[in-house]
C-alpha cells in the first residue's frame, strides 16, 4: 500500500519538481470510510423510517467527527510523506497545495 506514486508539478518559473506521494495508511483510510459509508446508509435507513429527528441529528454528528477524523489520518500521512519528500526536492507548490487543501478542510 506505501510504495508511492510519483507526482510532478511545474512552478510557476517552470522548474520541474518530481517526487514520490506515499501513503502508509491508505488501508486504515479504506476502512474508515468504508465504515463512515456503512453509517451513511444506517442514517438514510432511520430517515426513511421516520425515526425521531433528535437521533438522526446525533448520528449525522458522529458520521462528520469519524470523517474529520479520517481527514486528519490522511492529513498526517501527507505531511509526514508526500510534504517531506517534496520540500527535500525543493518543490514548494506542493506545500502551496496542502495550505489551500488545509484552508477547504478546516472550514
Amino acid at each position: 500500500m506505501g510504495a508511492g506514486v510519483v507526482h510532478t508539478h511545474v512552478a510557476p518559473d517552470g522548474t520541474v519538481y518530481t517526487h514520490t506521494h506515499s501513503h502508509e495508511q491508505t488501508r486504515a483510510v479504506l476502512n474508515r470510510l468504508s465504515r463512515a459509508i456503512g453509517h451513511l446508509e444506517s442514517i438514510k435507513r432511520m430517515v426513511e423510517e421516520g425515526r425521531d429527528c433528535s437521533e438522526v441529528l446525533i448520528q449525522l454528528a458522529a458520521v462528520r467527527s469519524a470523517l474529520g477524523n479520517t481527514g486528519k489520518v490522511i492529513l498526517e500521512d501527507h505531511i509526514n510523506h508526500c510534504i517531506v519528500d517534496a520540500v527535500e526536492s525543493g518543490d514548494m507548490h506542493a506545500v502551496e497545495e496542502l495550505n489551500k487543501a488545509i484552508s477547504y478542510f478546516i472550514r
